[in-house]
């Protein structure tokens, strides 16, 4: 038995907004210990035997950040695969075992790459004892045994045992996010566990009721593999095909119709990181119940969750509230209406605010940039480029750039002419000019880019060559 361990990295996360954007979501966040969740979950069953190295399933405009936070923390995926239009997990996990090498042999262990698991060696045991189960052709999924009402999660009710032992149970129904009292009720019953969104099954398996219940996920699934291309170390899913398919999650598409279906109820500290609520739920707290991260004073402060990223916060004499601070994002919200903050989002982005999507760091392959300033006809951002790290061979139409060195080494390419700058050297580059920046240096660029011009739009690029295959 082979498991293939299936990260599905394509969320959003925004009720955890300002942290979370769709352009640096939750789960590439270090939102609760020292690594993101990504790293987290992607290093969860490193102990284990017989497991391949993980595949990741995410959007094309975060495969660069997967990549290196996997590199990061010494994990080589076996494969990145590039969802280019959102779906939800029954594609995703079609693909997936469409790509199993042996899908005959190989148990597929399905999980999102943003949920919170405290015991990594209860969980490799559960996966363990679930996987048994899966090679017996069982449709398997891990529920957390409730320690409370809770209304953010589905539920799963369980029927009767599966195995000799009673520790593996059919599953009855799943149930969608209750209300307070139905939510009591499920728990008072005692057969019903919160469903963790995590799958164990056999990929040949999963194929087999896939194409038995929802043929046309399997249809557009094979196209899109079939039609679609490598891009790096990359595999890019064909848009046009991909899009084809019916946008349903596994729940939903097997798991409540499959007459073989199980669940291995679980007692680990478990969360989906739902809200800022769930993080203070799991997070390390003071004497007055407050979780605090970053640079914050409190006086007289209880039960709140208070973050940040940035600046000095002070608060005084508040309760269960939730304070975020970023670089250019303020949340003050009270602990019990915090889920809110996802209107907030869909307010930004309907008055096509950025702060809706990107942070002011900007994430790219070769390092990042972030606005300090910005005014009529001009902005101002400071730029870090990684050790070998290289910018596109490009041009702008409506934009002339300033660059000052402040640290590092830069090699740069203005017009026909190259030239190394270091700290407190600057180059001109006049409109239209083809030009590009690296670093060939062993520590990280810093510089200063001052652009000035009637349109300064991250549009207004040409790539002409790009080493990162993002060429125009």
């Amino acid at each position: 038995m082979q498991i293939l361990p299936i990260i599905l990295s394509g969320g959003s996360g925004t009720r955890l907004w300002p942290v979370s954007r769709s352009g640096y979501p939750k789960q590439l966040q270090e939102l609760h210990g020292t690594n993101s969740l990504l790293q987290q979950t992607a290093q969860r069953l490193i102990a284990c035997a017989d497991v391949l190295p993980p595949m990741v399933l995410c959007n094309t405009e975060q495969r660069f950040l997967v990549a290196e936070q996997l590199r990061d923390v010494g994990i080589k995926p076996g494969l990145i695969v590039l969802e280019p239009v959102a779906r939800s997990t029954a594609p995703a996990i079609t693909i997936a075992a469409l790509c199993a090498t042996a899908p005959e042999d190989t148990v597929l262990i399905v999980m999102p790459a943003d949920h919170f698991i405290a015991d990594n060696t209860a969980f490799s045991k559960a996966v363990k004892q679930a996987a048994a189960m899966a090679m017996c052709n069982k449709l398997m999924t891990l529920g957390i045994k409730p320690t409370s009402p809770h209304t953010g999660f589905g539920y799963i009710e369980q029927g009767s045992s599966l195995s000799e032992d009673s520790e593996v149970f059919a599953v009855t129904r799943f149930r969608e996010k209750p209300d307070a009292a139905t939510a009591e009720t499920y728990v008072k019953a005692g057969t019903y566990l919160w469903n963790s969104g995590i799958f164990i099954f056999r990929a040949s398996q999963y194929l087999a009721e896939i194409e038995r219940l929802q043929p046309q996920i399997l249809i557009a699934c094979r196209k899109a593999l079939e039609q679609g291309n490598t891009d790096l170390d990359f595999l890019r899913l064909d848009k046009t095909t991909f899009a084809q398919s019916p946008n349903i999650s596994v729940d939903y598409a097997i798991m409540e119709h499959a007459k073989n279906a199980g669940v291995l109820p679980v007692t680990f500290a478990w969360s989906d990181i739902g809200g800022w609520p769930a993080l203070w739920q799991i997070g390390e707290k003071d004497e007055n119940g407050n979780v605090i991260k970053g640079d914050v004073v409190v006086t007289d402060a209880k039960n709140s969750y208070i973050r940040s990223d940035n600046r000095l916060v002070s608060v005084i004499g508040l309760e269960n509230v939730v304070i975020v601070d970023t670089a250019d994002a303020l949340l003050v919200a009270s602990k019990d209406r915090a889920d809110e903050v996802k209107d907030i989002v869909a307010k930004l982005k309907s008055k096509n605010r950025s702060e809706g999507d990107t942070h002011a760091r900007v994430w790219r392959p070769w390092g990042y940039y972030e606005q300090i300033d910005a005014g009529d006809r001009f902005q101002v951002k400071q730029i870090m480029v990684k050790p070998n790290g290289k910018l596109s061979l490009q041009k702008h139409h409506h934009r002339a750039e300033h660059w000052i060195v402040v640290s590092g080494t830069a090699k740069i390419l203005c017009g026909k002419e190259t030239k190394l700058l270091g700290p407190n050297e600057s180059v001109y580059i006049p409109l239209g000019t083809i030009h590009r920046l690296e670093n060939p240096g062993l520590m990280p660029l810093f510089l200063i880019e001052v652009q000035s011009g009637d349109y300064l739009g991250e549009d207004d690029i040409v790539r002409l060559e790009d080493i990162y295959a993002r060429t125009n």
